[in-house]
């Protein structure tokens, strides 16, 4: 479990239990010492409030017992919990459905250059691949490798090479040229003319717009 579940999952039990109790405290018996010191880490990002020594003198009086500790989440831990459990999850897709689909890892400055793509999808005469938007919505980060994990399937591959080379004509190479290394799918316009065969409302198909194993150009 990786870190940002460890902390959902504490904060969920802090909520839940602190409803249950009626006071909003969850106390020292109701989790295991691992998650105490979980809640306590979380404190020090402003997620969990500690109760201090009134608050404990109070819920001992309530406990009929000497209460040394007690947790409940802060209005931006509730926040964090709701927002968490409501984000989508990008999840592979079923092998037997969808066989051609590939898990990609962007680094930031790629998975930013192709939000900026998708984002502008309504403004392009050669818009990102039907469902790219939505994995790049749906994506899940790696921050202890700093990664964010797409599942693609061809035609989206080529799309994002597409974006990467939008990105390349207006600023950075290093994006496009890494993606090309890693997964060898790059944009060529020259290829892309002749391979791209206008679709029904006229504009250019982005399938056959990306060469796979082209060279790679730039630096970066």
């Amino acid at each position: 479990m990786r870190s940002w579940e460890r902390a959902l999952s504490v904060l969920e039990a802090l909520c839940e239990r602190g409803q249950a109790a009626g006071h909003g405290w969850t106390l020292d018996t109701e989790l295991l010492p691992s998650h105490q010191q979980q809640a306590n880490a979380l404190e020090n990002q402003g997620l969990v409030e500690l109760a201090g020594r009134e608050e404990r003198a109070e819920l001992s009086v309530l406990e009929g017992r000497p209460v040394r500790w007690a947790a409940r989440p802060t209005p931006y831990g509730h926040d964090t919990l709701a927002y968490g459990c409501s984000r989508p999850r990008a999840e592979p897709p079923p092998s037997e459905a969808a066989p051609d689909w590939q898990p990609v890892e962007l680094i930031p400055s790629q998975m930013a250059a192709l939000r900026v793509f998708v984002g502008l999808a309504d403004q392009l005469q050669v818009p990102p691949a039907d469902g790219l938007a939505e994995q790049v919505r749906t994506a899940s980060c790696d921050h202890g490798i700093k990664r964010w994990r797409l599942y693609l399937t061809p035609e989206q591959m080529e799309s994002v090479a597409y974006g990467l080379w939008l990105h390349r004509m207006t600023g950075s190479a290093a994006e496009g040229n890494r993606f090309g290394r890693e997964y060898g799918v790059v944009h060529s316009p020259a290829r892309a003319s002749d391979e791209g065969p206008p679709v029904a409302d006229g504009r250019p198909s982005a399938t056959g717009a990306a060469a796979r194993g082209a060279g790679v150009s730039g630096r970066g």
